[in-house]
């Protein structure tokens, strides 16, 4: 296929036509220093913006309020303003036998640069409507449609219509009409668009005369005309299947939407009809084999859509041609966009199984040498110092017992992940509620290695919290591995990407073996340690160091605490996160009143308890509860990550979006694209080390590259569907958009070098 752009791409070109988009769905800011305005056919405003006087640092409309009141009162009388739309009523016949068929239409005619909306908007606007006002003995059927064409605007898509179009209905005569004229009316009702959006109406009328004859008018070429433009019915058998078995944790499915000779069709676009309680994505992407589209389906789970009906346009051989389609979703569907989707439920080939398994094996392996892992190494290292001075067969137990450990939470998550609850790799760290427990949670790690406290199991159990935060013993390995496993998901390992990427789309055993292979590598160091000989013999012997080297690795824990405290701010704002400190101050406050006078001391063991519990009663009731509503975030701080990442000398980003992309690319500029998120530590070592660099900032701008960033700090559905798009798990994920637009997109490896960065902008370049 030659693309999948829409027909008549000139509707999607930056500059064209409107603007600021009218929604029903939701309301969006206008851009700065633009105006958003509607106005009804009176002449009333219905919307101004609010722009902020920098001289006097007061709202506009606070100073000048009086006089929009006196502008509100006395519009009308300065008349209605010039519509941009005009319609009209057509029949084909002007005299019809009873009982016959004739053909009606509104012929909408459009200002050039204006337009209006199809029977199914898009993401935003309006459908034309029509009121029909008819004489007894005549039933108007649907309206039939003609193709529209999508457009762009603000990261919007909507399905437009413009310079002229004839909405055409059928109108039913019924058997028994009595001879003589008949007064056909209508009220037409529709949202024009350019600059601004303006709502407009007309009443549209025409005679029909009931005879023993019929007698065609003058409008019935016209109708003619209109009637063949409309999408043909029957004529392609097109199929559609499911190509992924399960929803994501936005409840997006894709779907493939094959026809015969798709290879050869170019400008191929897919117009969705509206659905119920589902809705048909616009953004559509080829199939790798050029059979057809990729299209995206959100619904909730136990709502999808049993057929898949819309309209197909698309150019071959020099001709455009829109088909009708409604076509059963079968249950499989063949290659994805990237390739690698099985059919949904189907068992992969042994081999192709064999080899993703190997992947996510050599992946965990590497997920040890990763940052985020680096301060449960501390753990992991006393473990196995401490095991030097045990006997074989118990070091080999405590290396299984944090096997399972590891297995187990990997099991969780691919639970998760079967269940349609998770989406990508490190998707728990946009969720601010994890993140408050995993801050408490490693700050009390710390407090622990520290020698603070040490807290007795329930019952009395002669296993302690101290265990769990490093001294061995079987719970201590198990509790290494639970918490190797959620540290690790803030990272993406060579070759692990790849493995979790190709797995989420696969039948849910298949996923439980990958994970269980990423388990296996993660753990495999340590079982070496445990079960090789040669391996234990280089541990150091155990000694009075190990209670100062303990101490020691608290601090890598305690950092790693300040790294995920960071990470409230998206969530939370700069105001929230003092009371996740005052919240983490006051626990810690209790821990050490515990352990010095509770544990430790002799006397006046209940006050101290007392206090203990009061102050961990302040910090969650007063700190966490009351005052910053942990479990509710607020977003509304919050801006996207944009512009220089280096003061006034970095890389100009801009926000990603599907539409920036295709915009520049239609420019004939190259395109690079960084999918990152605050949380991810992968990312941040790339950004430093091979991406926010004088060369590859000067190579940007030698090629007139737009550099573009997604954010996925917080959850962004179109983020986590394009990384699923290219078979990834989770962030990094670097793209480098050739500057021929036929060619695709370059998918760089998770761990960048600069030259490999380089290297892609020159190929994108050519």
């Amino acid at each position: 296929m030659g693309g999948n752009s829409a027909a008549g791409d000139r509707l999607s070109k930056p500059g064209a036509w409107w603007r600021v988009p009218w929604t029903r769905r939701k309301r969006r800011a206008p851009p700065a220093g633009r105006s958003h305005a509607a106005i009804d056919r009176g002449g009333r405003p219905v919307a101004f913006q609010i722009e902020r006087d920098a001289r006097f640092g007061v709202y506009m409309p606070m100073r000048i309020a009086p006089l929009l009141l006196t502008l509100a009162l006395v519009a009308p009388t300065f008349g209605q303003p010039k519509p941009h739309t005009t319609a009209e009523l057509l029949l084909s016949l002007e005299t019809a036998r009873p009982g016959q068929t004739v053909l009606a239409g509104v012929r909408l005619r459009m200002e050039k640069g204006w337009h209006t909306y199809w029977k199914n908007a898009g993401e935003s606007g309006a459908a034309t409507e029509i009121q029909w006002q008819l004489p007894p003995g005549i039933t108007a059927g649907e309206i039939q449609w003609p193709a529209p064409e999508k457009y762009v605007a603000e990261g919007l898509t909507t399905f437009v219509l413009h310079d002229e179009a004839v909405l055409v209905v059928p109108l039913q005569l019924a058997a028994d009409l009595a001879p003589g004229p008949l007064t056909v009316k209508a009220g037409v009702s529709w949202l024009e668009c350019q600059e601004m959006c303006i709502p407009g109406d007309a009443q549209v009328s025409a005679v029909l005369t009931i005879g023993e004859v019929d007698r065609p008018s003058r409008q019935a070429a016209v109708l003619e005309a209109a009637r063949a433009r409309l999408p043909r019915a029957g004529e392609l058998a097109a199929s559609a299947a499911w190509l992924t078995a399960r929803p994501d944790t936005n409840a997006v499915r894709r779907v493939a939407l094959r026809w015969p000779d798709a290879a050869r069709a170019t400008e191929a676009a897919f117009f969705p009809h509206a659905g119920d309680g589902f809705e048909v994505l616009p953004e559509t992407a080829a199939l790798e084999d050029g059979s057809g589209l990729a299209v995206r389906v959100q619904s909730q789970p136990g709502q999808w859509p049993a057929r898949l009906e819309g309209v197909l346009v698309f150019k071959r051989e020099g001709q455009t041609e829109a088909h009708a389609i409604a076509a059963e979703i079968a249950p499989g569907g063949g290659a994805s966009t990237a390739g690698t989707d099985a059919a949904p439920g189907a068992f992969p080939p042994p081999g192709m199984l064999l080899l993703h398994l190997l992947a996510a094996l050599v992946g965990g392996v590497i997920l040890n040498l990763m940052p985020c892992v680096l301060p449960i190494l501390s753990l992991k290292v006393l473990s196995l110092v401490r095991a030097g001075g045990q006997s074989a067969a118990e070091a080999r137990r405590h290396s299984l017992v944090y096997l399972l450990g590891v297995v187990v939470s990997f099991w969780a998550v691919a639970g998760l992940v079967i269940a349609g609850r998770l989406a990508t790799w490190g998707a728990q760290f946009q969720d601010a509620r994890f993140v408050v427990f995993i801050t408490i949670l490693l700050v009390l790690i710390a407090l622990n290695l520290f020698g603070v406290f040490e807290l007795l199991l329930p019952g009395g159990a002669a296993n302690k919290a101290a265990e769990l935060a490093g001294r061995g013993g079987a719970s201590g390995a198990f509790f290494n591995g639970v918490l190797a496993v959620v540290l690790g998901a803030s990272c993406v390992a060579p070759l692990m990407a790849a493995a979790i990427g190709w797995a989420v789309s696969q039948p849910p055993l298949v996923i439980v073996l990958v994970f269980t292979a990423l388990g296996l590598g993660l753990a495999l160091p340590y079982l070496v340690m445990a079960f090789v000989p040669a391996a234990r013999a280089l541990l150091p012997r155990p000694g009075a160091w190990m209670e100062k080297f303990k101490t020691a690795m608290g601090f890598p824990m305690l950092a790693t605490a300040a790294w995920t405290f960071s990470l409230a701010v998206d969530h939370y704002g700069g105001a929230g996160v003092l009371w996740l400190g005052l919240a983490l101050v006051l626990f810690a406050l209790g821990a050490w009143i515990y352990g010095e006078f509770v544990q430790r001391g002799t006397r006046r063991k209940g006050v101290a308890a007392g206090l203990a519990l009061l102050c961990l009663a302040a910090g969650y009731g007063f700190a966490l509860e009351r005052q910053l509503d942990w479990r509710h975030p607020n977003y509304g701080h919050r801006a996207a990550l944009a512009g220089p990442t280096n003061g006034g000398e970095g890389i100009a980003w801009q926000p990603w979006s599907a539409a920036a992309v295709a915009a520049a690319r239609a420019e004939g500029r190259p395109v690079f694209v960084d999918f990152t998120a605050k949380w991810c530590l992968t990312c941040k070592a790339n950004l430093a080390s091979s991406i926010e660099i004088e060369a590859v900032r000067r190579k940007l701008r030698e090629i007139n590259a737009v550099s573009l960033l997604g954010d996925f700090t917080l959850k962004d559905p179109a983020i986590a569907e394009e990384l699923k798009k290219f078979g990834r798990a989770g962030v990094p994920l670097v793209l480098v958009y050739p500057r021929d637009a036929s060619r695709p997109p370059e998918v760089l490896p998770t761990l960048l070098t600069p030259g490999i960065v380089l290297d892609a902008l020159d190929r994108a370049a050519r």
